[in-house]
């Protein structure tokens, strides 16, 4: 009988919320406009999969990574936002999907000392990520929705799947679907070729890696000290100092660094590929590995970075608007302007 009361009252709260969602749907061929343009770049990664596939020396790796992605992201991620309308838990799955990667080219590769390097750099970043992840999961800051991933309703508003867990689940598998594709194509090539050795291509590509790691954590050292004298003193403002007084985004700067690092340490077997890959796998690993830059761009400033943190920044943080107007978004540049005397608190 209990049973049955719950399921009277849940299920109209359910219809309501199913109605109500969808009555802020734009109109259908707006929405189909939205729609596409939401897939595209998701499908246009499934096309670099598919160029590498027609590579029998990639072919192993990519299925395998395939099926392990899926499985992180399913489990964590997808199952949890499902039911709880909460696509946060998608910053446990992302990284843990890069530390995947990168036990997968030491375990398949010839482990190389180029692969050996290039199964760090996804075991550190990942890590470092994924950890941070689970202390916020820990601490329950996943229990309410992040604020960049609060903003992706408003995309929604404009390109809808009628349903917001539908909406979820789906924003969850584009960082599933990178993954599988275009952030899986370092990882492919190294442990597709045998005996690569670090050139002075490569080795510079480590140096600016590291560099541009260290300075990523120098930023987040200096937001997190910064946070903790605001609550030492129950104050509110915005962090702009040291490197956050060049860029309102340092540590994501570093990170696209290191992305296009990366880029740079597999360049060399980039090169042998085109000698020993199909065409069609070359052309899709030249394509995937150049992306990996554009991608890293778009997410860190348009889709969970910059963007949808400046636009809560800008409405709760005093002075942040001046600080917009002196301060780069993301590439690090000289002040426009002296800034004030203060942290502008309240």
């Amino acid at each position: 009988m209990a049973l049955v009361t719950i399921r009277r009252l849940v299920s109209p709260l359910a219809s309501y919320q199913l109605i109500s969602y969808r009555l802020r749907m734009p109109p259908p061929s707006s929405n189909a406009r939205g729609l596409a343009n939401r897939a595209l770049p998701s499908l246009a990664s499934l096309v670099v999969l598919g160029a590498l596939l027609t590579e029998s020396a990639l072919r192993d790796f990519l299925l395998v990574n395939l099926g392990v992605q899926f499985v992180i992201f399913v489990g964590a991620a997808c199952i949890p936002g499902w039911r709880t309308l909460r696509m946060s838990y998608v910053d446990i799955a992302w990284p843990w999907g890069l530390v995947a990667l990168g036990v997968s080219a030491l375990a398949m590769s010839d482990r190389s000392p180029l692969a050996v390097a290039v199964a760090v750099v996804f075991l550190v970043m990942g890590g470092r990520m994924g950890i941070a992840a689970l202390v916020l999961w820990r601490h329950g800051e996943l229990d309410r929705e992040l604020p960049r991933y609060r903003f992706q309703r408003k995309r929604w508003a404009k390109a809808t799947l009628g349903s917001e867990r539908l909406d979820i689940v789906a924003e969850i598998l584009v960082q599933a679907i990178s993954n599988i594709t275009v952030m899986a194509v370092p990882a492919a090539l190294v442990i597709a070729i045998d005996g690569a050795g670090v050139s002075a291509v490569a080795a510079a590509g480590i140096i600016l890696w590291a560099v541009s790691w260290v300075l990523e954590s120098v930023a987040d050292f200096q937001k997190i000290r910064f946070v903790r004298s605001m609550s030492t003193t129950n104050t509110r403002g915005h962090c702009d100092v040291g490197l956050w007084n060049y860029s309102r985004h340092p540590n994501y700067f570093f990170q696209w660094m290191q992305w296009n690092a990366i880029i740079v340490l597999c360049l060399p077997v980039l090169r042998r590929a085109f000698d020993e890959f199909t065409p069609v796998a070359a052309i899709g690993a030249g394509l995937g590995l150049f992306a990996l830059s554009a991608i890293m761009y778009w997410c860190l400033v348009f889709y969970t970075g910059a963007v949808p943190a400046e636009y809560y920044s800008a409405q709760k943080r005093p002075g942040y608007r001046d600080y917009q107007a002196r301060t780069n978004r993301f590439m690090p540049g000289f002040s426009r302007h002296k800034p004030s005397a203060s942290h502008t608190v309240s």
